[in-house]
């Protein structure tokens, strides 16, 4: 048996025994497919049906506490104004935005973009539309590719990845004018320590408008009026591409 690659623009054959060589023909064909992936990803509808939010924040808060009933209201409110809300698809605060979307008589769609783990997490019920992906990387490729505005709620070690990376994105600009929206005094302790270090240092690790990137509230009616301002615009803009 033989694996086929080319190289150098020949076709050669790579005996199985060449351990060195078929690593290679397996890191090039990886390569390729992220080439063919990162292509596709580039094609965008020239105008959207939905705005959609993406709600990130905890998996262990319960029922009945302040921050679920909180991150549920916020939830309900967006799916008032015809918003889709997005989460991670498991429990706590993502159920939480699940539920309150689900509340919306189905004016809005309530989705979960999910993660194998090894601690298998079920979909949790309020979820109308469930995605699996097997890669923390291709899970939050999903959140950016499907969402019109970010809502943190407080979280952990998982919820701060995901909020790093889309700050990252909008700071180099592979997102544009997309809000990233914190809720909660921990956030803005998060800010505040990057603003007293990353600035600081010599030469500075960032850009003074890089750590203005996300927008701190205090309140969940405060993200809800800084969502409902960028939905209306996302609705002007619909009308003009219409």
């Amino acid at each position: 048996m033989s694996t086929r690659a080319k190289h150098g623009g020949r076709t050669d054959a790579i005996s199985l025994a060449d351990e060195d060589a078929v690593k290679q023909v397996l890191m090039e064909s990886v390569l390729g497919l992220w080439d063919v992936v990162n292509s596709l990803t580039r094609l965008k509808p020239s105008r959207r049906d939905r705005y959609r939010v993406t709600i990130f924040g905890s998996a262990r808060t319960r029922p009945g506490a302040f921050g679920y009933e909180e991150t549920k209201r916020v939830a309900a409110a967006l799916a008032a104004l015809g918003c889709d809300i997005i989460t991670g698809g498991g429990p706590g605060l993502m159920q939480a935005a699940n539920e309150g979307a689900a509340a919306s008589g189905g004016r809005a769609h309530s989705m979960g973009i999910r993660v194998d783990l090894p601690f298998e997490q079920e979909v949790n019920a309020f979820v109308g539309m469930a995605f699996e992906h097997r890669t923390f990387f291709t899970r939050l490729h999903h959140f950016v590719l499907a969402s019109d505005a970010f809502v943190v709620a407080p979280g952990g070690i998982g919820t701060v990845l995901e909020t790093m990376m889309i700050w990252q994105l909008l700071q180099v600009r592979h997102l544009h004018e997309t809000p990233l929206i914190l809720v909660g005094y921990m956030w803005a302790d998060l800010v505040e320590w990057a603003r007293n270090y990353l600035l600081a240092a010599q030469p500075p690790l960032a850009n003074p408008e890089d750590l203005a990137i996300p927008r701190c509230v205090s309140t969940a009616d405060e993200a809800i009026d800084l969502i409902r301002e960028h939905h209306a615009r996302w609705l002007r803009e619909q009308e003009t591409q219409a």
